[in-house]
């Protein structure tokens, strides 16, 4: 009850109290946004068109983190084919634009932010090859009306491709070389805030991501090498309702980039060409493949899944 001798400032009459909750405001306060699945259909996505930065990986590749030397200009075509077939999927692009010149990774928006239900968790990349990218990711989800609920700071690491959503309520967070202890108790906390169940799923050495190790492509249809995910994590898969299918050929599957796909929608992925065995195999198993040409974005050492920032898919209450 207000107070009639107060101001409306003071609580007073005319006071309106603000009793929506922050995801009743997506679509006019805040932009719509946000995800509880790997697999409910695609709705925006976050990406950056590599140019001038990636000078710095010239004559020394791997000092940037790079597997071989590049064509900029190859990679910018084949990165605009890949907007290009996210459009016609009815998938919203938006483009992170620094205005100084970003270090020569800025591409691989997936590394930079994860979304929750309510808005991003901005990364912080664990190589000082690295450092910064996220400043101009954060840039870009505000000028959107994305809302960050986090900044991982300290001496967390965090890359949002060692995130993943097992159900709306359960996610499988990796705990390895590119999200340090720090950064993964940090992200832990925020999502649990939001009532989410966290597992930490533990890497095996040399993985980048989760992301490199498990996709899941349905409600209960996940993918991974043979061997490489702990037993533990396996079981949370199962206990959960997923059936786990394994790669075929890790030749070519690692060679062409075939797993870092992203998830259209259920059962149906964009995928990298140059892949016939791996293709085949996920539509053996009942997988619609869309495929686009980024064979030189491969020699960055990533692919479609590490490019796409996804900002937002549909939800399963929607």
């Amino acid at each position: 009850m207000s107070d009639s001798r107060l101001a409306p400032a003071y609580g007073g009459p005319g006071w309106r109290p603000r009793n929506t909750r922050s995801q009743d405001e997506f679509g006019s306060i805040w932009a719509r946004c946000g995800l509880d699945s790997e697999w409910l259909p695609l709705k925006a996505v976050l990406v950056h068109r590599p140019g001038r930065e990636l000078d710095a990986a010239a004559g020394d590749p791997s000092a940037s983190l790079m597997l071989d030397q590049l064509d900029p200009s190859a990679m910018a075509i084949q990165h605009d084919g890949l907007a290009e077939a996210y459009r016609a999927h009815g998938v919203d692009v938006t483009y992170v634009q620094p205005p100084a010149l970003p270090p020569p990774n800025q591409l691989f928006c997936a590394d930079l932010f994860a979304m929750t239900p309510e808005g991003a968790i901005l990364g912080r990349p664990a190589s000082t090859v690295r450092a910064g990218e996220e400043r101009w990711v954060a840039q870009a989800l505000t000028e959107m009306g994305v809302p960050i609920l986090r900044s991982v700071r300290g001496g967390g690491t965090f890359e949002g491709a060692d995130l993943m959503w097992l159900t709306p309520g359960i996610a499988l967070l990796a705990d390895g070389l590119r999200t340090n202890f720090e950064g993964a108790s940090q992200v832990k906390a925020v999502l649990e805030e939001l009532g989410v169940t966290v597992y930490i799923a533990k890497l095996p050495h040399g993985s980048m991501h989760l992301m490199g190790q498990l996709r899941i492509v349905d409600r209960d249809l996940a993918i991974t090498w043979k061997g490489h995910l702990r037993q533990e994590t396996l079981a949370i898969l199962a206990s959960h309702g997923f059936n786990v299918a394994f790669w075929p050929d890790e030749m070519e599957t690692r060679r062409g980039f075939g797993h870092n796909f992203v998830t259209l929608g259920p059962r149906e992925i964009l995928m990298p060409e140059g892949n016939p065995v791996t293709q085949a195999f996920y539509e053996e198993i009942g997988v619609t493949c869309r495929t686009v040409e980024v064979g030189e974005i491969g020699k960055a050492a990533g692919s479609i899944g590490c490019l796409t920032g996804v900002v937002e898919r549909e939800r399963s209450n929607d």
